[in-house]
């Protein structure tokens, strides 16, 4: 029986191309095609597993070295910037020396007239006119033997005044001392007036210092007896010559304790309270006396 889809009414029955199996070039429509397309799908799997894979550390790595010289190029361009608009890097503090530093590591050296001269002048520079500074100038015929750091105070007493033995006999006036010891602080002056027993003899020794004792107190044993040697700290005489407690009338020496040091290796000139009361005890009367001859300047 003919199946074609062109016959006619009378003629014979012609197969066309689509129908003849063998020339026709379609796929085949059998079971087996299906399966051998399933077996292929896996075998693609399989081939993609086996490509290799880039590892995942080697790529963090890359970028953060990356990072780095992103980083390194965009410091430099600071710092370059900050060079070109003229910011000045910030300097490292040098250590400060402390007084006694320097003055342990320097050789100690004797005080002299020209130093005291000196600490007048650069004192009173901005102060006082150039006609009060001359005032101030002290003659070199008022000093005397200077300290070569070998005496101790009663040698050196000795040496500056050797009758003294005979001057002590012949003072006999009230609120006022022959011989002025200034020094820095109240212990020094309790030192100073145990060094005394070998030179002062019969003298009697005032302490002329603040602690513990008041200025009255002080006024009424001026005035009391005849006192000879008066040791003590510039601020306290100061204030007895000022509320008239103590008189400049007997007074011929004056001892500055110059070259002595504390514990912090500090003369009497470097402690800043201290050198302002001894310049103004000196400004008082004392350079006057200098100057017209009846006082002499020792600085031990």
């Amino acid at each position: 029986m003919c199946t074609s889809s062109t016959r006619t009414s009378k003629g014979p029955c012609y197969l066309s191309a689509a129908d003849d199996p063998v020339k026709s070039s379609a796929p085949c429509s059998s079971p087996h095609a299906s399966y051998e397309g399933e077996e292929e799908k896996p075998s693609e799997k399989a081939a993609d597993e086996k490509k290799p894979r880039k590892r995942k550390t080697e790529s963090v790595k890359l970028t953060k070295a990356k990072k780095k010289k992103k980083e390194c190029f965009v410091a430099q361009e600071k710092q370059d910037t900050a060079e070109d608009k003229g910011v000045e890097k910030p300097k490292k503090r040098r250590k400060k020396k402390n007084i006694t530093d320097a003055l342990a590591a320097s050789e100690p050296k004797p005080g002299c007239a020209a130093d005291l001269q000196e600490l007048l002048r650069d004192h009173y520079a901005d102060k006082l006119s150039i006609i009060e500074l001359e005032e101030l100038q002290l003659p070199d015929s008022c000093f005397l033997a200077r300290n070569d750091l070998s005496h101790s105070l009663s040698s050196y007493l000795k040496e500056i005044c050797p009758k003294w033995a005979k001057v002590q006999k012949n003072h006999a006036i009230k609120r006022s001392v022959v011989l002025l010891i200034i020094c820095s602080s109240a212990l020094r002056t309790i030192e100073l007036i145990k060094q005394l027993t070998a030179f002062k003899g019969e003298g009697k020794v005032l302490k002329l210092f603040a602690k513990h004792i008041k200025v009255e107190e002080q006024m009424k044993l001026l005035a009391k007896g005849v006192a000879h040697i008066g040791v003590g700290t510039p601020g306290r005489i100061k204030a007895l010559i000022e509320k008239d407690g103590l008189t400049l009338d007997a007074l011929k020496y004056v001892v500055l304790d110059w070259n002595w040091r504390d514990q912090k290796l500090r003369r009497m000139v470097d402690i800043p309270e201290v050198k302002v009361d001894m310049l103004k005890l000196l400004e008082t009367r004392i350079i006057m006396g200098c100057r017209a001859g009846t006082i002499k300047l020792g600085l031990f």
